[in-house]
């Protein structure tokens, strides 16, 4: 294996100390001396590794989401049918809400919602980022499907944004109320979802 670069390494450290603050303070809300205070760098030496704060908040969003992106799909890739992946995604947020929380909510929500009608580009991670997690979701339920656990009207892509939308919903509302019943009850919902809608009885 290579050994990085004092660049690489430079940039690596830029990131992980920047990462959490665009994340609780948004990528428009953090400013230049926010990083510079985190990063006890200069701007030139922050910009001189990424060119701008654009090319920063990518690199910020993309660290911050990449975990959450491999615990999903571990989640959903343990033994087990499709019923066992799916209540294994629920657990997994469950067991590390409060870790979400404390690191300012989910990075896809709060990019999702910053970004909206600002920058094309953020939103097109965002986007892809729904997109592949819906697609991971999909696969589970199809499954499921072929292996007779899910019943065969079930619109895999339709309930796939459901199970999104409300696992999303179900951060903003906990993190707004700054209660985590909020979220546990949403899951809880999801799960009866499952175990009603889904499961051929």
């Amino acid at each position: 294996m290579s050994k990085k670069s004092k660049s690489d390494r430079t940039k690596e450290f830029i990131i992980e100390q920047v990462a959490p603050v665009f994340n609780k303070k948004g990528y428009v809300g953090t400013a230049l001396s926010d990083i510079e205070k985190v990063t006890s760098l200069t701007k030139g030496a922050i910009y001189g590794n990424f060119g701008n704060k654009n090319k920063l908040a990518e690199a910020c969003y993309e660290h911050n989401i990449r975990p959450l992106q491999r615990g999903v799909h571990n989640a959903i890739s343990t033994t087990g049918g499709a019923l066992a992946q799916l209540t294994a995604l629920l657990n997994f947020y469950r067991t590390h809400f409060d870790q979400l929380a404390d690191n300012g909510g989910c990075p896809l929500l709060n990019t999702a919602i910053e970004v909206d009608d600002t920058s094309p580009l953020m939103k097109d991670k965002v986007q892809r980022s729904i997109l592949n997690w819906k697609n991971e979701l999909c696969a589970v339920i199809r499954k499921g499907q072929l292996d007779d656990e899910i019943r065969s009207v079930v619109k895999a892509d339709k309930f796939s944004t459901t199970i999104i939308a409300m696992i999303e919903g179900g951060i903003m509302l906990a993190k707004a109320m700054d209660d985590k019943i909020y979220f546990l009850d949403v899951m809880d919902s999801i799960e009866f979802k499952i175990n009603n809608e889904l499961k051929i009885k």
